[in-house]
């Protein structure tokens, strides 16, 4: 096992990586150290072996947490990248190129989209409004952030839930650059939301037919704003986007699931357990979902890297990505 990848598997484990974007780049750079340590055994090829190494190391990564989309779309980006490497090339050019191609994909489809969304998403703030989001996305964050810097007047509020709280995060840094914001937990969603004029949402996947996968409890969040009539707007880079359709999430297998006895507890001064002494029992299983699955629907538009366009028109920024890069699989109707 190669020791970068060995590192991003125990971060993985121990929740230092978290965030798509994140844990996408953390693997990305570990591949770039594999490339750089890589030497073609005698009698193989490289295309080959360097992509059954990776395939060796993308099933360790598996096992230490399930991999999201994003992730799964960057590693047929570079496995794809290995299969058409010109065999003309020596085993130095070859690694140069991949680790350039990696670079490129990192600085462009990562950092460089959230750039794009940003600029995009900043002409939907306006003076006065009262913009609310849930948990921590990044790409929101920086949003938020640059509005404020170009002197927009606005106000934050922003929704949390447990067991996580992640949105406490965002809350300290967005206080710490001095934008007013209020915090709530995600249960006084509908008492809050008339304040609302936009809601801003992050996401880790958008699917074919334009559900969006995301934190569980962006669902309700979205529902609760449609309910309002409120516009839903959400910040996805394109390299998230995914050709599969995707009809309910929250029961799909492929859904990741976190520690149950998160849950259980509530975290203060004095731990306090409501379900204490049924830990054991036979007939109660704790079940701590990850993501949900917001409808197309509830979702006004979708802010990318390739424009702001409705969730209807996804398909067309799939199959962009997939001329661009041949690296999405074929489609598949997940239940």
């Amino acid at each position: 096992m190669h020791p970068a990848v060995y590192k991003v598997g125990l971060q993985y484990l121990s929740g230092d990586i978290s965030g798509g974007n994140a844990r996408c780049i953390a693997m990305l750079q570990a591949f770039q150290e594999v490339v750089k340590d890589y030497s073609t055994p005698p009698e193989k090829t490289l295309n080959r072996n360097m992509a059954a190494k990776i395939s060796s190391y993308v099933s360790f990564l598996r096992d230490c947490r399930p991999l999201s989309v994003s992730m799964e779309n960057a590693i047929r980006f570079v496995k794809n990248r290995i299969a058409k490497l010109p065999i003309t090339l020596s085993e130095s050019e070859a690694k140069a190129a991949l680790k350039s191609d990696i670079a490129r994909f990192i600085n462009e489809k990562i950092i460089g989209a959230d750039t794009v969304i940003v600029k995009h998403a900043v002409t939907k703030i306006r003076d006065g409004d009262v913009l609310l989001t849930y948990g921590s996305p990044t790409a929101v964050e920086m949003v938020l952030l640059h509005a404020h810097e170009l002197g927009k007047k606005f106000r934050v509020l922003v929704v949390d839930s447990r067991p996580k709280l992640q949105g406490q995060l965002l809350l300290r840094r967005l206080i710490k650059r001095g934008i007013n914001c209020a915090y709530t937990h995600i249960n006084a969603i509908s008492y809050i939301m008339h304040q609302v004029t936009k809601v801003f949402l992050g996401a880790s996947s958008v699917f074919s037919n334009g559900t969006v996968y995301s934190r569980v409890g962006t669902a309700c969040v979205a529902m609760v704003a449609t309910a309002f009539r409120v516009p839903v707007l959400v910040c996805c880079e394109a390299y998230k986007f995914h050709e599969r359709v995707l009809l309910d999430y929250s029961i799909c297998s492929s859904n990741e699931l976190g520690d149950p006895n998160a849950i259980s507890k509530v975290h203060g001064r004095e731990d306090i357990n409501y379900f204490d002494g049924l830990t054991n029992n036979a007939n109660l299983k704790f079940l701590n979902l990850m993501y949900d699955a917001t409808p197309s629907d509830y979702i006004s538009m979708i802010i990318t890297d390739y424009g702001m366009v409705p969730p209807t028109s996804v398909p067309v920024i799939v199959r962009e990505c997939q001329k661009e890069h041949n690296c999405f699989e074929s489609p598949k109707i997940v239940i």
